[in-house]
């Protein structure tokens, strides 16, 4: 995936002007070799996915304003939105259908009518590829990124990013290889195609109606298509944030509401969890429950056997066992008259 290249001597990075506005049916590569007639072999082109999806068509007309506008807008999100990871106000950030995780599931109002928004291409490592061919077509051997803007967790600010990638290996791995004091790198693995389509912005710019931007002197293109953009979305196993705090919060009192009896079997649970588990909700529990531990069990005792006390008693129970959950000790309920017995596994 990472591809052979050698060091890099320096880069230029230069802007296209004169494209102009770009309409559906569009020739992108006819626009952009009429804009740059001195692109040469080697070049890499970074293209504003903007009017990668406008010469795509991937337009939906809306309202010019009032409220039609934003109920036309919130039905789009939904419809480009596979999951929504966070909501703040007005602002949601959600995974599209493509995997990437952007706030508005990167829909566009900007640089179009009023009465447009401008989504995503539909498959943006796809529209690199044509993009590339139609260039190789006219004789030309670049490289093509489709770019654009995404806010980044604990950071401030915007930097674009690759959505789709052709002719250049997306991920340059350094895992193996000796650095200078003999410690072998064993996880640094660059996002190339994000880097160049952050150093191509620089030159780009929003408001300057500059689409594209080539870097030049990168060694590594001129390879076949590769495996694009998708390389760089992180599948949902080793995903360690794929929600919001509000959002993680909401799932784990789902989850608490649906807590199973721990399996057969377990390893003993550690008694320093169990300890810090009772402490978080001792304030919690209702005067007169009594609980009491030995060996891996917790016994709860209510004051008296009348219902409303038994009833305080299942839901003292439900917290000491969300509790454990969080420490990662699963529980096995037992009923005794006006007492519970709470067998601890680790989960």
């Amino acid at each position: 995936m990472d591809g052979e290249r050698g060091p890099i001597g320096g880069l230029e990075i230069l802007p296209v002007h004169g494209i102009g506005d770009v309409m559906p049916g569009d020739d992108l590569a006819a626009l952009i070799v009429g804009a740059a007639p001195w692109l040469r072999d080697g070049d890499i082109l970074v293209v504003t996915s903007k009017i990668v999806s406008k010469a795509e068509g991937r337009l939906v007309e809306v309202p010019a304003d009032g409220p039609e506008r934003e109920a036309a807008r919130a039905d789009v999100l939904a419809a480009e939105t596979a999951r929504v990871v966070a909501r703040r106000g007005p602002t949601a950030i959600v995974q599209t259908h493509h995997g990437f995780v952007m706030a508005a599931a990167g829909i566009d109002a900007s640089n179009i009518d009023k009465t447009h928004l401008v989504l995503l291409p539909a498959d943006p490592d796809a529209s690199a590829r044509a993009l590339r061919a139609a260039l190789a077509g006219r004789g030309l051997d670049v490289a093509v990124i489709v770019s654009d803007t995404m806010g980044r967790a604990w950071r401030n600010g915007l930097t674009d990013v690759a959505l789709g990638a052709a002719g250049i290996a997306p991920v340059r791995d350094h895992r193996g290889e000796i650095d200078p004091y003999g410690n072998e790198l064993q996880l640094t693995e660059m996002a190339v195609i994000d880097e160049l389509a952050a150093a191509g912005e620089l030159v780009k710019g929003k408001c300057a109606q500059v689409p594209v931007a080539v870097v030049r002197g990168f060694p590594g293109t001129g390879i076949a298509d590769g495996p694009g953009a998708a390389a760089l979305v992180r599948d949902p196993d080793s995903d360690m944030f794929s929600l919001g705090t509000a959002e993680a919060r909401a799932a784990g009192l789902r989850d608490a509401a649906r807590l199973a009896d721990a399996p057969a079997g377990g390893v003993p649970a550690d008694p320093a969890a169990v300890a810090r588990a009772l402490a978080a909700v001792e304030d919690m529990l209702a005067p007169g429950t009594h609980v009491g531990e030995s060996a891996g069990v917790l016994r709860f005792a209510a004051p008296d056997a009348s219902p409303a006390a038994l009833l305080r008693l299942g839901a003292d129970v439900h917290r000491v066992r969300a509790a454990l959950a969080a420490e990662g000790l699963g529980s096995t309920a037992v009923p005794d008259g006006a007492a519970l017995t709470l067998t601890l596994t680790r989960a």
